[in-house]
C-alpha cells in the first residue's frame, strides 16, 4: 500500500521560507509523476508543482515559478517542496501525491496516491 506523509508545515511571517517533506513508502515511483498540491479555505485544490522520478524534470504554475522548488532524494524515498518569498495568499494546506505514469498533468484527479496533508500559515 502506498503511503505519503508529509511535515514540516508552520507559521511563517510573509516573506519568510519554509521545507515541506513528503516521505513515500509501499512501491517503488520509478515512472512515476510526483505532484505537490494546496487548497485554502473554500478554494479548490491547486497544482503547485511536480517533478518525476526518475529524471527529477520540474514543472511550476505561473503563480509559484521562481519561488518554490521540487526535489527529490531517492536514497530517502522522500519529495522536497521548498517555499521561498511566502506571502498570505500561499497559506493553505499542502499535498503531495503520486501519480501512477509519468506524463506530466495539473489535474488533481489524475493522482493515484494523496498524503494527509501539512498546514502552511502565513502572517503579514
Amino acid at each position: 500500500q502506498v503511503q505519503l506523509v508529509e511535515s514540516g508545515g508552520g507559521l511563517v511571517q510573509a516573506g519568510g521560507s519554509l521545507r515541506l517533506s513528503c516521505v513515500a513508502s509501499g512501491r517503488t515511483f520509478d515512472k512515476n509523476l510526483m505532484g505537490w498540491f494546496r487548497q485554502a479555505p473554500g478554494k479548490e485544490r491547486e497544482f503547485v508543482g511536480a517533478i518525476t522520478w526518475n529524471y527529477g524534470n520540474t514543472y511550476y504554475p505561473e503563480s509559484v515559478k521562481g519561488r518554490f522548488t521540487i526535489s527529490r532524494d531517492k536514497s530517502k524515498n522522500t519529495v522536497y517542496l521548498q517555499m521561498n518569498s511566502l506571502n498570505p495568499e500561499d497559506a493553505a494546506v499542502y499535498y503531495c501525491a503520486v501519480r501512477l505514469g509519468v506524463v506530466f498533468t495539473t489535474k488533481s484527479n489524475d493522482y493515484d496516491y494523496w498524503g494527509q496533508g501539512t498546514q502552511v500559515t502565513v502572517s503579514s
